[in-house]
């Protein structure tokens, strides 16, 4: 094939690319505060029951009051000794884990074939994020492939944990701000034993949940691929 017929090839495959994104309807963001954790995750089941090829797509950032969590497969072994926090045994991937206030949580209910997204894909966006967030405070963070969430100096600052279901996702990622971190020794957290977590209130990044929110918004919709609809972030 000759150069013309390449970038003409090029030039198409892009025309097609950005026609199938701009079909994609604007997603929704929505701050739903302190929010009790067992009737947001049934909305979120709710959600995508019923959510079909038309519906925008949301995102939710909020706080939950003190919880453990537990997914589906998930050893009870690693619950240490919770104590008066509440134990819930749900339908994400991944082991136990702890959501209190101070604690931004994410939750991206995508259509992920309408996006053009694997379980990788999401997996990694939700880490990214996370990673240009620290990076902007002179945070520098990573992610491990062997075991998802963000992690600076060893330690843990943010998990994640997803389930597919119908082609999109809930659930999603906790990201620590200011959240104590007590009920972390009462677990082993995400299923490892002495695994260390640390918070951005010590790292001198965001200092309140609020501000967490603002500042990630644009890098997960940059990571997951929004910036390409022409949203304005």
């Amino acid at each position: 094939m000759s150069d013309t017929g390449v970038s003409v090839g090029v030039a198409e495959a892009g025309e097609r690319f950005a026609r199938t994104r701009r079909e994609v309807p604007t997603p929704i963001v929505r701050r739903l505060g302190l929010v009790e954790y067992e009737p947001t995750w049934r909305a979120m089941q709710r959600f995508t029951d019923e959510r079909d090829a038309s519906t925008p797509d949301e995102i939710w950032f909020l706080e939950h009051p003190p919880v453990f969590t537990l997914g589906m497969n998930a050893s009870v072994a690693h619950v240490l000794a919770p104590g008066d926090i509440p134990v819930v045994q749900i339908d994400r991937g991944g082991q136990v884990t702890y959501h209190g206030p101070g604690q931004l949580v994410v939750y991206p209910l995508i259509d992920l074939r309408r996006a053009g997204l694997g379980i990788r894909d999401l997996v990694t966006a939700l880490e990214r994020s996370v990673i240009d967030l620290a990076a902007d405070h002179g945070v520098k963070a990573e992610a491990r492939r062997s075991a998802p969430g963000v992690y600076v100096d060893g330690k843990k600052l943010a998990s994640v944990g997803i389930r597919v279901r119908r082609g999109s996702s809930y659930h999603g990622l906790a990201v620590n701000v200011g959240v104590d971190l007590e009920p972390f020794g009462r677990i082993n957290p995400c299923g490892y034993e002495g695994l260390q977590m640390t918070r951005f209130a010590e790292l001198g990044g965001p200092d309140s949940v609020a501000v967490a929110a603002d500042e990630i918004q644009p890098h997960l919709l940059r990571a997951l691929g929004f910036e390409l609809l022409g949203i304005r972030l």
